[in-house]
């Protein structure tokens, strides 16, 4: 058998296939209230046969919300326009989890309630540009949180997990990647506190791990999983030592035994794969780059359970079957990766649609 082909048990979920599809942000969600469009029904049904959909980054509260029209997961109407989503999964067979992405220092007073200051663990301001409704801007300087402000964000990952459950999702995905929140708090680079969240790298590892034990608290450790990019350095952020931080938050993790590690492959000269997988006692996910020949070997050699695609599945809504068949690939459009509307969104050409009389 084709090893994409083999079903998969991810907590109390069974994958029919290996193949998951990433995380992407889409910016199709109406900017205002951060509810997904209508669009993004079709968009995901359409994607349904992906062993496991982890959906686009969604922010837990209005302070976490970093880019234009990105949906969030704490309004009843948000709630209840998730919900049709995930209807139009499950009604295709499919599994679906939801991510959360609180984007801290990555944003824009623009973005957030009141023209309110983005929250970091640290007053550092991230390198480069925001994109706003009104164009690129420059990032602020962030207001670092105090620290009897940090059981309330935490608790708003643990609502936004209830509120995910609420919304029909299988599960929820803790983004601790990409220069967010999460890791902001982990690394050295952007986290110079002082209380029992900064300095250490016990202390900087906390925000992550009681971000996840309050979901798993809320959801069950097997309807959470975790993603983590090291050294992607994306937003700016950067670590003196990631080695020894990711070993030691990865081994802290597997204490908590979640649903699954997701570890997206970045340009490190480190193969983070091989040095962290021993340390979780659990499913990797793993994907960055990859084919369908590194995919199928990824599996076949047990270098991880389920391989990861991203710009392919977003181009390729039968991605499964092109694979399986060796089908040419759609190329993904770069240019409608965030614009608004159903173009390079819901159009793309499946291979029956493509075959004559169909």
């Amino acid at each position: 058998m084709n090893p994409l082909h083999q079903t998969l048990r991810i907590g109390r979920h069974t994958l029919r296939n290996r193949l998951v599809m990433s995380p992407m942000t889409r910016s199709r969600a109406d900017e205002a209230s951060g509810v997904p469009s209508a669009l993004a029904v079709q968009y995901y049904a359409q994607r349904a046969d992906a062993g496991l959909i982890i959906t686009e980054g969604t922010f837990p509260a209005p302070m976490g919300k970093g880019y234009v029209r990105t949906p969030g997961i704490h309004s009843n109407e948000q709630i209840a326009a998730w919900q049709r989503i995930t209807e139009a999964v499950h009604a295709k067979g499919g599994l679906i989890f939801l991510q959360l992405m609180h984007t801290g220092r990555i944003s824009h007073p623009s973005l957030l309630p009141d023209q309110a200051t983005p929250v970091a663990p640290s007053a550092i301001a991230a390198e480069g540009k925001v994109f706003t409704a009104s164009g690129p801007q420059d990032f602020v300087v962030p207001r670092a949180l105090e620290t009897a402000e940090i059981d309330g964000v935490i608790e708003e990952f643990r609502l936004a997990t209830r509120h995910a459950l609420e919304a029909g999702f299988d599960g929820v995905e803790l983004h601790a990647a990409s220069g967010y929140l999460p890791e902001q708090f982990l690394s050295s680079g952007t986290n110079q506190r002082t209380d029992r969240y900064g300095g250490s790298l016990e202390n900087r590892a906390r925000f992550i791990l009681d971000v996840l034990a309050a979901m798993i608290d809320e959801a069950g450790n097997e309807r959470v999983g975790i993603k983590i990019a090291p050294e992607m350095g994306f937003n700016s952020v950067s670590d003196a030592t990631p080695r020894e931080t990711y070993q030691y938050l990865v081994q802290q993790l597997s204490a908590l035994k979640p649903a699954y590690l997701h570890l997206a492959r970045t340009k490190s000269a480190v193969d983070y794969r091989a040095l962290l997988r021993p340390l979780f006692d659990g499913p990797l996910l793993h994907g960055g780059g990859l084919d369908r020949q590194s995919a199928e070997s990824l599996i076949a050699e047990s270098r991880a359970e389920a391989a990861v695609f991203g710009s392919l599945y977003l181009a390729n809504p039968d991605l499964l079957q092109r694979l399986s068949s060796g089908a040419p690939l759609n190329t993904p459009d770069r240019d409608t990766f965030y614009s608004p509307g159903a173009k390079g969104y819901i159009d793309y050409p499946t291979l029956d649609a493509a075959t004559p009389g169909n």
